[in-house]
């Protein structure tokens, strides 16, 4: 078991490990409990009644937070020609093509979102090794390989979140900061819940999410009714 520091044990006391909370009694008592000396990030973690070894079951998608994520995340965009100058116009922090596949080969990563044209996925391709494990690759299902660079581009900045079932089949993604007032986190979180609800595998039976909790960064869980939150 992971020994806890004072803070965290002071937090957890004001937790019921045994209650149900609203989703607005939840993010506010997440926020009174989050005691990070920074604008600390409110996530969300489902767990959910999947079996990911399933290709139907690996649950993956993006969207776009209605009152976004509160983080200002870099994006680079893998396109030449016309999508290269479109990406670019779009607020992309980095563009290019062999140049950046280079880049990213000698070691640089600062960048949150990759986005590729789908021409340019063989040579993205070569970074799989250094991209897949850190969640970075480019997807058509979360929208990250595209033509449309101008739209993905945007919505990552807009704060699009993207979400994937674990070989646990846990799904943790954010829905913004402390700093948000309560509504707005509550309105993120419903919006990321009903993706997730859409998302349910038509062979999966009985319950489908088996628990759901939200925490802020070092702070402690809170449950929330898994069916009616």
């Amino acid at each position: 078991m992971p020994k806890h520091g004072k803070k965290y044990i002071e937090a957890a006391k004001k937790v019921d490990k045994n209650k149900f909370y609203t989703a607005d009694e939840a993010i506010a008592l997440a926020k009174e409990t989050s005691y990070a000396n920074f604008d600390a990030t409110v996530e969300v973690a489902f767990n959910l009644n999947v079996d990911p070894k399933q290709a139907d079951q690996q649950i993956r998608g993006a969207l776009v937070l209605p009152n976004g994520t509160g983080k200002s995340q870099k994006v680079i965009v893998f396109a030449d020609g016309e999508q290269a100058k479109q990406a670019e116009a779009a607020g992309a922090d980095e563009v290019g093509s062999d140049d950046l596949v280079q880049r990213v080969k000698d070691g640089w990563l600062d960048f949150d979102v990759v986005v590729a044209t789908p021409q340019m996925m063989a040579k993205v391709g070569q970074l799989g090794r250094v991209l897949g494990p850190k969640g970075l690759m480019p997807n058509p299902k979360t929208g990250t390989v595209t033509m449309d660079v101008t739209k993905a581009v945007e919505e990552v900045k807009a704060g699009k979140v993207t979400y994937r079932v674990d070989k646990e089949g846990l799904i943790h993604a954010p829905i913004g900061k402390t700093s948000f007032d309560n509504d707005k986190l509550v309105e993120n979180f419903k919006a990321l819940k009903d993706v997730v609800l859409k998302a349910r595998p038509a062979s999966t039976k009985g319950q489908y999410i088996l628990s759901l909790a939200v925490s802020t960064t070092f702070g402690p869980g809170i449950k929330l009714d898994p069916v009616n939150a």
